[in-house]
């Protein structure tokens, strides 16, 4: 499913200006609106929220706006991440290292927020990223 989620306000995932791609702030909703990282686990609808899959999945996201510019996460230079907690900080840092290393990786800030846009977002993650064009 390489489907891109459609933005939730008038504003658009990517914008170039001359060889850097600034994306949006990203997080772990779907094509159909679901969020990825939430289990409901009784039947009394209680919610599970899993920092590592709903940071795999805004990685992601980022990973297929980026394409529609023909770069990478390799691409990417600079990362602001955005957690409801830092709580999942360690969770959030683990998944955050299957997709970059110290070495190579981006820069990167993250900072603590009040809240997201939907109740069961814990994470969201916008990167500038250079690619020649």
């Amino acid at each position: 499913m390489n489907e891109i989620v459609t933005p939730r306000g008038a504003y658009p995932h990517t914008k170039r200006v001359g060889d850097f791609i600034f994306v949006s702030g990203t997080s772990s909703r779907r094509p159909d609106n679901s969020i990825a990282g939430v289990e409901i686990i009784d039947n009394m609808g209680t919610k599970k929220l899993n920092i590592e899959v709903q940071t795999r999945e805004v990685l992601k996201n980022i990973e297929k706006n980026l394409a529609k510019e023909n770069a990478t996460l390799n691409d990417i230079v600079d990362v602001t991440t955005f957690l409801v907690s830092m709580n999942d900080f360690a969770g959030y840092n683990k998944a955050y290292g299957e997709f970059f290393n110290k070495e190579t990786g981006p820069t990167r800030t993250t900072i603590a927020v009040h809240q997201l846009p939907h109740p069961d977002l814990l994470v969201e993650i916008k990167v500038t990223a250079y690619k020649k064009s």
